[in-house]
Parts: structure tokens; C-alpha cells; sequence
């Protein structure tokens, strides 16, 4: 099964477009990545789902990813505690759904 990566946001007040364009220009070259959706969870709040062919292909990501978290870092609001600007969670699906 496929691996997902799910990471939360709160954007500055004035900076949502700047951070909803970053993701639409983001040019994300990771072997494995097979697609993601920037989702608005609430007032200047968001997740961004990434799907994956493994969670080794996550791990082996970390390091571009948070490199193009550093595009928009100034964007971001700390999530308080102790998170920082971002409150990442990822694992392997256990259960698929499809209609």
C-alpha cells in the first residue's frame, strides 16, 4: 500500500495567497511522490497531504522537504506548543477506500 504525509500550517494574517502560491509553483521533484493537495482546513489554517509509493520514499524525502518549506517559511505562524511552524505526521495506509 501507499504511504502518506500530512503536514499542518497557520499562516500570517495578509500572507495566505503568497503561501497557496508557493505550493502552486512548487516544482516538487521527490522519486516516489505521486501527488498532494494543499487543503484550507479554517481561517489561515491549512494540511498538506503528499501520497507516496512507500514511507521509505518519505524518509529518503525529508531533507527536500524541508528545503522547500524554507521558501515559505516567513509565511508560516509557530503552531505553539512547542511545534514550531509546522506539525508534520506521516505513515503507511492500512486501509484504502475507493467508490
Amino acid at each position: 500500500m501507499t504511504a502518506f504525509n500530512i503536514v499542518r500550517f497557520r499562516v500570517k494574517p495578509g500572507r495566505e495567497q503568497a503561501f497557496i502560491d508557493a505550493h502552486r509553483n512548487m516544482d516538487p521533484v521527490m522519486p516516489g511522490f505521486l501527488r498532494g493537495a494543499l487543503v484550507r482546513t479554517g481561517e489561515r489554517t491549512f494540511c498538506m497531504v503528499g501520497e507516496w509509493e512507500s514511507f521509505d520514499r518519505i524518509v529518503a524525502a525529508r531533507s527536500t522537504m524541508i528545503g522547500l518549506l524554507d521558501d515559505f517559511r516567513e509565511d508560516l505562524e509557530d503552531l505553539g506548543s512547542g511545534l514550531g511552524v509546522t506539525d508534520p505526521v506521516s505513515g503507511e495506509a492500512v486501509v484504502e477506500m475507493k467508490p
